[in-house]
């Protein structure tokens, strides 16, 4: 049988037992033969963790496969066949940051929205692209998996500045739509045709049944009335059903920050006053999570996973992975090369859309043109995530202002500048990029507001 390794970065991660769920499901079409998780010094404990919890699922399988895990990434990576990479830059510590620090002036901090996510791109695109370069020199050959957020802008740099092309980047929220929203109409997932276009986080779909109807129409209907699939860390506010039924199109969950900005704000500042940001709610459920791990007589992913926001990401990377090995030519939904697929977009940008998974990569489906709202809407934020994308590879300070202050999220201005600074600051540790500008700002006697930010700084974090 052919050796097939699988290298997976930020190994630690809560997610690790979905994924080995996902590769003991699809073994007789991808026989793994060896896994070996990666992490960094300060993930080693949850690392030990969740590598004797994913052996114990490998040993209660009827397949014979060894999981070993280390804190050596290059030496990990040698004769990799496929790598994924599923980490946090600055842990879930940085995601405090990011949320607090925007929200003690008022402008929404989440993840992967708002200043708070721009950020994280910073901090995790030098990362990525070092990893491209080890990938470069010991595993040439191997396949790229990336679900480490924000996917798309963290994919778009993978390719523009790391110049490598074999790269996947994967999200859960559009897996979660074709699960659920079939449902709402009492149709199968099987029955029904999805097409996805946009970015990660900021996608539209259309779905039409098996004879080629649109059924979109009454998809935005159900949604008023029944489950419709929302992410779990997404508050669910109702988008405006008038605005869906002209578009004709379901937008995705991460639209509600920008088409109902000011209900999901007051919501995000009433949990910042109260019971703690989403990160703040995550680390409890991670506590929780890690410590199911430890019982020695667990050997199959725990149902309390699926209160993570990023359910179902790990079973798509298998999937993923499976599609190309196999040459199975999947239709999913990733982001990769436009190359026309969405017209309003340049042909070189990375979009999220559906597309055909083979031994060649993705190839995209061509959806069409955007109607002139959505369209603007997808410029600004493609334009965004570019200028983003830049700043992490360059440091350039001028840049970072100019990208965060196009932001829809954000009002420009002395206060969206002051958060930009306090990031800066908070995230000094992970931004050697720009340190020169980290320097003036603390000459300046620039400081942090937020009273939990200071707290974990105070100690190192």
């Amino acid at each position: 049988m052919q050796k097939l390794k699988i290298v997976t970065i930020g190994g630690g991660s809560s997610y690790t037992p979905e994924l080995m769920e996902g590769m003991i499901k699809r073994y007789a079409a991808f026989p793994v033969t060896e896994i070996c998780l990666v992490d960094i010094p300060d993930g080693a404990e949850k690392l030990a963790i969740v590598g004797k919890m994913a052996q114990r699922m490998w040993d209660s399988s009827p397949y014979d496969v060894k999981v070993t895990t280390t804190l050596d990434r290059r030496a990990a990576l040698k004769d990799a066949d496929f790598v994924t990479t599923q980490f946090r830059v600055g842990l879930l510590e940085a995601r405090i940051k990011d949320e607090r620090i925007p929200l003690s002036y008022g402008i929404m901090g989440q993840e992967t929205n708002g200043p708070g996510g721009l950020f994280k791109a910073l901090r995790t695109i030098p990362v990525i692209l070092d990893i491209v370069q080890d990938m470069k020199d010991v595993c040439p050959n191997a396949w790229l998996i990336n679900f480490t957020n924000p996917s798309g802008m963290v994919t778009e740099a993978i390719i523009r500045y790391g110049h490598w092309d074999k790269v996947i980047g994967l999200c859960n929220v559009p897996v979660n739509a074709m699960m659920k929203e079939p449902k709402l109409i009492d149709k199968t997932t099987g029955e029904l045709i999805f097409e996805f276009a946009g970015l990660n986080h900021f996608h539209w779909h259309r779905v039409s049944d098996a004879h080629g109807h649109d059924v979109t129409p009454d998809i935005i209907e159900a949604m008023y009335h029944k489950d419709d699939g929302i992410p779990k860390n997404i508050h669910k506010v109702p988008f405006i059903k008038e605005q869906l039924l002209d578009m004709n199109l379901i937008p995705c969950g991460y639209h509600r920050y920008y088409y109902r900005a000011e209900e999901m704000l007051a919501h995000s500042i009433e949990e910042y006053n109260t019971i703690g940001t989403r990160a703040q709610q995550v680390k409890q459920i991670e506590h929780e999570l890690f410590e199911l791990y430890k019982d020695p007589n667990l050997d199959h992913k725990p149902e309390q996973l699926s209160k993570r926001g990023g359910a179902y990401y790990s079973d798509a990377a298998c999937e993923a992975m499976m599609s190309i090995y196999s040459n199975k030519n999947t239709c999913m939904v990733v982001s990769t090369v436009n190359r026309g697929a969405v017209p309003d977009l340049p042909a070189d940008c990375v979009v999220e859309v559906s597309a055909n998974l083979s031994g060649k990569g993705a190839l995209p489906l061509a959806f069409g043109h955007l109607e002139a709202p959505e369209a603007g809407w997808l410029q600004l934020m493609k334009n965004m995530e570019l200028g983003i994308c830049k700043a992490a590879v360059t440091g350039n300070y001028g840049l970072l202002l100019n990208t965060v202050f196009m932001n829809p999220l954000v009002a420009s201005g002395a206060t969206a500048k002051q958060v930009v600074d306090e990031l800066l600051l908070a995230h000094a540790k992970y931004l050697p990029q720009f340190a020169d500008t980290i320097a003036k700002l603390k000459a300046d006697h620039v400081t942090v507001k937020d009273p939990v930010v200071n707290e974990l700084l105070a100690t190192g974090k």
